[in-house]
């Protein structure tokens, strides 16, 4: 299904990662990966992970600099690769404080530019910078979660990230279409026990209240949300765009918690 393919994946940090799952699926369907990683400090951890997903290379590309991000399509083509066809954006951060107790408890400037800069904008500018070398009918992909449209507690500053992240998904849907017929989606996805979650106080409350009251009664698993990815990323999704695909195995349709 994604065979010849060459698909950029920024978010990596473990084989526990929502990344990881969408990696593993895309790779066993026959495509080409590449990953990005933050800085040195994981430069060999996502080296040593990209090579048991038999993935092509790794490249930096801190998102909180510029620079790093109008160097990416150089970093690539020093690579092999002039084109691609796929990006799956996974990355998302926000201050420990900043995602704990009431919204204004970690409510200041720095803790919500960081947020919006590392979870939304880091989506666009990256899309931006890779624009020239999308190939025609390229899927560019991001991770959301219903804490951008509903009340989730304890999210707070990422919550507004994730709803900038959203509005960002169909603005450039918008923007990109009508060029190379480029789409852009969001997959809105079930809570997973990743690294990045388990800095959310009070997470293993949400996986209980999902397997308690989803109408399948259980989480999802990161290669369930592998499998969207990669048919978002496929020729069989080439009607679809600036959406926001929830895969929480309905959990969302009825209370939250």
């Amino acid at each position: 299904m994604l065979s010849g393919k060459k698909i950029l994946i920024s978010g990596l940090l473990s084989n526990r990662s929502i990344a990881y799952g969408i990696a593993q699926v895309c790779s066993n369907l026959g495509a080409e990966l590449a990953f990005t990683y933050q800085d040195e400090r994981f430069r060999e951890r996502i080296n040593a992970l990209s090579e048991t997903l038999g993935a092509k290379f790794a490249v930096k590309c801190n998102v909180e600099l510029d620079e790093d991000i109008n160097e990416l399509p150089t970093r690539l083509k020093d690579k092999g690769w002039l084109e691609i066809d796929g990006y799956v954006h996974a990355i998302a951060y926000a201050p420990r404080e900043a995602i704990s107790g009431d919204l204004t408890d970690g409510l200041t400037k720095a803790n919500f530019t960081t947020a919006h800069v590392i979870s939304s904008y880091s989506f666009g500018a990256v899309s931006k910078s890779l624009a020239d070398i999308f190939n025609e009918q390229s899927s560019i992909l991001t991770i959301s979660y219903v804490g951008a449209t509903r009340f989730v507690p304890n999210y707070n500053v990422m919550g507004l990230a994730k709803a900038s992240l959203e509005a960002t998904v169909r603005y450039l849907a918008h923007d990109f279409g009508p060029k190379k017929c480029i789409r852009v989606n969001a997959i809105s996805a079930g809570p997973i026990k990743t690294l990045a979650a388990s800095g959310i106080q009070g997470f293993s409350n949400i996986l209980h209240s999902v397997e308690q009251k989803a109408p399948l009664r259980r989480n999802v698993t990161k290669d369930e949300i592998g499998d969207l990815a990669a048919f978002l990323l496929s020729d069989m999704s080439r009607s679809i765009t600036s959406q926001v695909i929830i895969a929480d195995n309905g959990y969302s349709s009825g209370l939250l918690l």
